[in-house]
């Protein structure tokens, strides 16, 4: 086969069998090691009809449904998806906060070790300060319970 033939090839997957941009590619690069490192030949690949990554766009929940999915949870379930939307954590980065993180004060949250491996300021919401507060009182009596008194000597 020539430049011609496998040029037709690789369009043919991408026209006719309508593959994945990535399965083209991995032919090509297949193809390419094949004619090169084996063969010795160079090839001409001018006007292959490339395979084209399909865009999708995000899953967005409007507000009205985010409020009708945070009106039927209770509790820390409820804490964490207000921090998600409100604070547009990720799921892991909510699930890792720590109370060292929240600057009630300045309403920020930082968020250590997110995407890519950074550190990055967000909002902390008002309107989830009450529950917060709460919450944040009750962890403080279990770390008391496991911990044991605090004792200066």
């Amino acid at each position: 086969m020539g430049s011609a033939e496998v040029n037709a090839f690789l369009s043919h997957l991408a026209v006719d069998l309508q593959v994945s941009a990535s399965t083209q590619n991995q032919a090509l690069a297949a193809l390419l090691f094949l004619y090169r490192e084996l063969l010795e030949r160079d090839l001409e690949l001018e006007g292959v009809v490339r395979a084209r990554t399909r865009r999708r766009l995000p899953v967005v929940l409007s507000e009205a449904e985010v409020r009708a999915v945070r009106q039927r949870l209770e509790g820390e379930a409820a804490l964490v998806v207000g921090l998600l939307y409100g604070s547009g954590l990720r799921l892991m980065e909510a699930l890792r906060l720590r109370v060292k993180d929240l600057d009630v004060q300045r309403r920020e949250l930082t968020v250590r070790d997110g995407k890519g491996g950074k550190d990055r300021l967000t909002v902390l919401p008002q309107s989830l300060l009450p529950e917060l507060q709460e919450h944040l009182l009750k962890v403080e009596v279990v770390w008391v319970f496991w911990t044991g008194p605090i004792v200066n000597l």
